[in-house]
């Protein structure tokens, strides 16, 4: 039918039947005729209505066939004829050009940005999601999902679209080899809910700085002198609204965004993403090039990071350097016993004597401390 369309062969009848859809055609034919019949100055308004409302199983698996034509494919996936339903065939068919895909990474539409950041194929493809970044129509955690597949492709994610990030190759290198590493387990953790460790005295300061513990009972504290201002909820201050606010802008990321984050945002978002609940959001604090020793030394006593994370210091020569470290961690209840045991040798004899009388940590713990500090001393007393 097509072939005596070209030739012009095909009476007028048959063509207004053919724009309605009423041939007696396999579907796929049919679409193809359709197609070809939009350029028509006398049936193309027609063909093109039909074609809007065709049966959307037909034309998926049209869009989805590789081998199909490619007018019809060319026609199906034009923005003005492109349908929500079929435009993931369309985009996974090998048929359309990564140089299409690009066009359409452009585009400012939604949609366009939300079908290509929802395709596997567009995803693994670099030259796709740079063409993405610079659609008008980006919003800022979409930005971080594609620097973040940037990324685990290999490609070093551009600072300028980090949010308060320096230009700085150390940490964009740092990152898209943390990203490559880890591309298994972000993917894993992606979808999962935003949580931190726990700790009341965090909560306290930043969820809600005037609560009362509810661990404290009412009767032990000695009544106060009347005042009008000790009842009042006391306003947050300044630091304090900051913190939540970076709380509240961690909180809407993704998985991928925060590992972003950890490696090139800000000494308090590292400080409250050491905290994550996803093991690989805190790793790659760790893993940042940014991170000072004194932040260290910080997350070393913190009681309210994974065991994970005190490991991950312990394991670290560069950390383990600084004598400060290893004290916070002997010292710290949270840390692994066998880190601990290790450890505690390195100690000097009156870190050794404050950590036998912390009761803190495990009694294993301090015994051995008691007995390495009496050994010591006892064998300098001998030496004398």
């Amino acid at each position: 039918m097509i072939e005596l369309m070209h030739q012009s062969a095909v009476p007028a009848n048959i063509m207004r039947t053919a724009a309605k859809g009423a041939l007696a055609l396999p579907p796929e034919e049919m679409i193809e005729v359709l197609v070809y019949l939009t350029h028509n100055p006398m049936f193309g308004e027609q063909a093109r209505m039909t074609l809007a409302g065709w049966d959307e199983a037909a034309c998926l698996k049209v869009c989805a066939d590789p081998s199909a034509s490619p007018d019809v494919l060319k026609y199906m996936f034009a923005a003005e004829n492109r349908r929500p339903a079929l435009a993931p065939a369309l985009i996974e068919n090998p048929a359309i050009t990564d140089e299409r895909l690009m066009e359409v990474a452009e585009e400012p539409s939604r949609e366009s940005v939300q079908f290509l950041l929802a395709s596997p194929r567009a995803t693994k493809t670099p030259n796709v999601m740079r063409a993405l970044l610079s659609n008008p129509l980006l919003t800022p955690p979409e930005t971080y999902q594609v620097q973040t597949l940037l990324g685990i492709a290999g490609e070093p994610p551009a600072p300028e679209s980090q949010p308060g990030a320096d230009a700085d190759p150390a940490t964009d290198e740092a990152l898209a080899r943390f990203q490559t590493e880890h591309a298994a387990e972000i993917a894993a953790e992606e979808g999962k809910q935003f949580e931190l460790m726990p700790d009341e005295e965090e909560s306290e300061h930043v969820a809600a700085p005037e609560a009362v513990p509810a661990t404290a009972p009412a009767a032990v504290a000695p009544p106060a002198a009347p005042d009008a201002t000790a009842a009042a909820p006391k306003p947050k201050q300044p630091q304090e609204r900051e913190r939540i606010s970076v709380l509240q802008k961690l909180s809407r990321m993704s998985v991928g965004e925060r590992v972003q984050c950890a490696m090139k945002g800000t000494k308090d978002e590292r400080f409250i993403l050491i905290r994550d609940g996803s093991k690989v959001v805190s790793s790659a604090v760790l893993a940042s090039p940014k991170v000072s020793d004194q932040e260290v030394e910080t997350f070393a006593s913190m009681k309210n990071v994974q065991e994970s994370v005190l490991r991950g210091i312990a394991m670290n020569r560069k950390f383990m350097k600084n004598y400060a470290v290893l004290r916070h961690l002997t010292a710290n209840p949270r840390c692994p016993l066998d880190i601990q045991l290790t450890l505690v040798k390195n100690l000097l004899n009156q870190d050794l004597r404050n950590l036998s009388m912390n009761k803190n940590v495990s009694e294993t713990v301090r015994k051995v401390a008691l007995k390495m500090f009496k050994d010591r001393t006892e064998k300098k007393k001998g030496g004398e």
